[in-house]
């Protein structure tokens, strides 16, 4: 079997990886379907069985009945093919903010995943189609609100099959045009949607789970970024290394919590084991940093197991085993894993952002910094008076830290009877990631305002002489001179929303290489 390891993301080919979804996105990495052919007998004989059976008369859902509720109502073989168009109109009903370009790619890149899987009785050129308009940027505009993540992403995903087909608005080229002039413009087609393929493309979790890649990708960074950031904070506030003893980790065998605390031990180039120290413990925000972010890290591999298993499923209803010849109705739509992933990755993360703010709001106090300047004003002499360094940003922290929290309720438990009480019992899974991503942003949001601020606190340090900065690890040296070079010392009050903003991107391209081979 062909392996994804050419510069072509290969669908059909094997298990894809969360990090080959967001490749397609962050390395601009094109798709092709695999040519292995067992794939491509997966593929024609669901078509051929499907097209067996309709000659038959034979009764699937969805394609010889309506849909949901309406499954007990028998579709006249004369009106089989408008059936799929019908789908894509009516779930035409999509409200809210609309998905990023790079949401909407990652989201094609999902159901591609899916769909690629062999049981979904789906054609070559709908596939094709797909890769197409990831490989050339025609991607769906798609709004963010009317999923219940049961039968799927029914709403959100009918504008990937409304694009399909040219009735749907795409973003290409940087503006917003129907898909039909998008694709005119590559020499491209719109196709006509066999029976079960509107369903095919709607009925299933491509939202949540693209959205979960998305989340996992950021979150793994946070984790790291939230480490450097503790080790950073102990710096300025000269604590006391040894709360990261490997000694210390060695007796509570958390894995993570283990890799954090050595990660922060690196940082501060501990390596002795002292009976005891002059500075016997230090805030539970330092202290207790590897045991607030290990419970993420020792999360993220059962995090993603869940995410890739969704990612590599067919997740349609029915399910269509041409080369065996079996129709089987079920639910593999239900997002209940992905639901799951999220409501448990969203407290893990707003976490760190409660541990970031409480580190700021240590650093500015001088009843708790350890002798830095009130706010960490780098203001001189008597200008220290009228200066007012981090006080207005920490305030931030706490507004965007309090919003985190708040969205930490689980929304898979939130389930609404709907459709007739067919869907008498629903995930929420791409609400759970939506409040997810929120969450991420807010907390990327106090993770630019306390990393500003712990280099502040830092170069403080240094300036007065309290710190010796050659005796600082270079990869701690090389991280605060990568934030001098954008964020000059905040001396005079000035407007800082800007520098913050820059500071979010940053963090949201990955900026800082960090901890490669920890």
């Amino acid at each position: 079997m062909e392996s994804n390891t050419s510069s072509h993301l290969l669908f059909g080919a094997g298990r894809l990886t969360i990090e080959d979804i967001i490749s397609v996105v962050k390395d601009k990495r094109g798709v092709a379907l695999s040519g292995d052919s067992h794939f491509a007998k997966k593929i024609d004989s669901a078509v051929a069985f499907l097209d067996k059976l309709l000659a038959e008369e034979g009764h699937i859902y969805g394609v010889t009945t309506g849909y949901g509720d309406s499954c007990t109502v028998e579709i006249p073989l004369s009106l089989v093919n408008e059936l799929p168009i019908h789908l894509t109109r009516f779930h035409g009903c999509g409200l809210g903010d609309f998905f990023t370009p790079e949401q909407g790619k990652l989201i094609l890149a999902s159901r591609l995943a899916s769909l690629s899987q062999g049981y979904s009785g789906v054609s070559w050129d709908l596939l094709k189609l797909l890769v197409e308009m990831i490989n050339r940027d025609i991607i769906p505009v798609i709004p963010q609100e009317g999923s219940v993540g049961a039968s799927g992403d029914l709403t959100p995903l009918s504008y990937v099959a409304g694009s399909l087909i040219g009735e749907r608005d795409t973003y290409y080229k940087d503006q917003v045009v129907n898909s039909l002039e998008a694709f005119s413009a590559e020499g491209l087609k719109a196709i006509t949607l066999r029976p079960k393929e509107g369903l095919a493309i709607m009925n299933g979790t491509a939202v949540m789970t693209a959205l979960a890649c998305q989340a996992f990708d950021r979150s793994e960074y946070a984790s790291r970024l939230m480490t450097r950031i503790t080790a950073l904070a102990s710096i300025a506030l000269k604590g006391n290394s040894n709360h990261f003893d490997d000694i210390l980790f060695s007796v509570k065998p958390h894995v993570g919590q283990q890799n954090v605390a050595k990660r922060i031990q690196h940082d501060l180039n501990h390596v002795e084991h002292p009976r005891n120290s002059d500075r016997l413990q230090d805030r539970y925000s330092i202290r207790c940093a590897p045991h607030v972010i290990g419970v993420l890290e020792d999360s993220l591999p059962w995090l993603r197991n869940m995410i890739e298993n969704e990612l590599n499923s067919a997740n349609d209803n029915p399910i269509i085993d041409g080369i065996g010849e079996h129709v089987l109705h079920g639910g593999h739509f239900y997002g209940g894993h992905i639901a799951m992933a999220m409501d448990s990755m969203k407290n893990c993360v707003a976490n760190l952002a409660d541990l970031a703010d409480r580190q700021i709001a240590t650093m500015v106090d001088v009843k708790m910094n350890n002798g830095l300047p009130s706010n960490l004003s780098a203001a001189s002499s008597e200008r220290h008076f009228i200066n007012h360094g981090f006080k207005a940003i920490q305030i931030g922290c706490s507004a965007w830290t309090a919003e985190a929290l708040k969205l930490t309720m689980p929304a898979s438990v939130f389930s609404r009877s709907t459709e007739c009480h067919n869907q008498d019992k629903v995930s929420m899974g791409t609400i759970a990631a939506r409040d997810c991503l929120r969450i991420l942003q807010l907390t990327e949001q106090v993770l630019a305002a306390t990393l500003l601020a712990a280099v502040q606190g830092v170069r403080i340090r240094i300036l007065n002489n309290e710190i010796d900065a050659s005796a600082l690890n270079p990869e701690i040296t090389a991280m605060i001179d990568d934030v001098a070079s954008f964020f000059d010392l905040l001396e005079e009050d000035r407007p800082t929303d800007m520098i913050l903003r820059q500071t979010i991107e940053y963090i949201q391209t990955q900026r800082w290489a960090l901890y490669q081979n920890s």
